[in-house]
C-alpha cells in the first residue's frame, strides 16, 4: 500500500510539474507578444519603451475551510450525493467502480462505470462516462498479482468546494464509503477534523 501511495503521489507531481512547465510557456510567450506590441506603439509614438509588469500570482488559499471525516460528495455527471471518508493518509482519491467498460471515443480511451453505494440500484441513467487521464498499476498486499486501473477526472461539489479531481476506479466493495478522499483533493483547500462529520453537509443531506 505504501509502494502503491508513493507511485500514485509521484505520478500526480510530474503531472503538477508538467502542468507549470506548460504556464510558464504559455506566460513566457504572453511576455515576447507583449514586449512587441509595446516596441510598435512607442515607436510610432517616438516614445520610451514601457514594458508592463508580469500580472502577479493569485494568493495562496488560507485553508479557511475544514471538512470533517465523513462528507457527502457530488459527481457532476450523474447529480448524485455519495458518503466520502476523507483520509490524509491517502496520496490520491479513488471510487468505487463497477460495471467498468473500456471503450474508444475519438481516438481516445474512455470508460464507463456506475459508482456503487450498496444502495442505489445502477441502472442506465446513472453511468459515469468519462476519458482515462492515465493508468495505474497495483499490487495486492495478498499474491503478486499486478492490476492495472484506470485513473478519470470528474468534477466534485463538497460545501463550498466544487473542483474537478482524478479518482482511480478501485473495488472499495469492503469498505464503509463508496468514495474516498486524498490529500491530492485537499491541498491548498482544506483541513480535515477527524472529531467531525458532515461539515460542510447540509444536515438535509446527512441524514440517510
Amino acid at each position: 500500500t505504501k509502494l502503491e501511495n508513493l507511485s500514485l503521489q509521484l505520478s500526480n507531481q510530474t503531472d503538477y510539474i508538467e502542468s507549470l512547465e506548460k504556464k510558464i510557456a504559455v506566460l513566457d510567450r504572453e511576455m515576447i507578444r507583449l514586449k512587441k506590441d509595446v516596441v510598435a506603439e512607442v515607436r510610432k509614438k517616438n516614445a520610451p519603451v514601457v514594458i508592463p509588469a508580469p500580472t502577479p500570482e493569485p494568493p495562496t488559499p488560507t485553508h479557511n475551510i475544514v471538512l470533517g471525516e465523513v462528507e457527502k460528495v457530488t459527481i457532476d455527471t450523474i447529480k448524485q450525493a455519495f458518503d466520502a471518508r476523507v483520509d490524509t493518509g491517502a496520496a490520491t482519491s479513488s471510487l468505487n467502480a463497477i460495471d467498468i467498460e473500456e471503450f474508444e471515443r475519438n481516438g481516445n480511451n474512455w470508460v464507463r462505470f456506475h459508482l456503487s453505494d450498496g444502495d442505489t440500484p445502477p441502472t442506465e441513467d446513472n453511468w459515469i462516462e468519462a476519458p482515462v487521464i492515465r493508468y495505474v498499476k497495483i499490487r495486492q498486499s495478498t499474491n503478486e498479482d499486478v492490476e492495472r486501473r484506470a485513473v478519470v477526472e470528474l468534477w466534485v461539489e463538497l460545501g463550498k468546494i466544487h473542483e474537478k479531481a482524478q479518482f482511480t476506479l478501485a473495488d472499495r466493495s469492503q469498505m464503509s464509503h463508496p468514495v474516498l478522499l486524498g490529500r491530492e483533493f485537499m491541498r491548498d483547500i482544506a483541513v480535515v477534523d477527524v472529531s467531525k462529520k458532515y461539515i460542510q453537509t447540509p444536515p438535509s443531506k446527512s441524514k440517510k
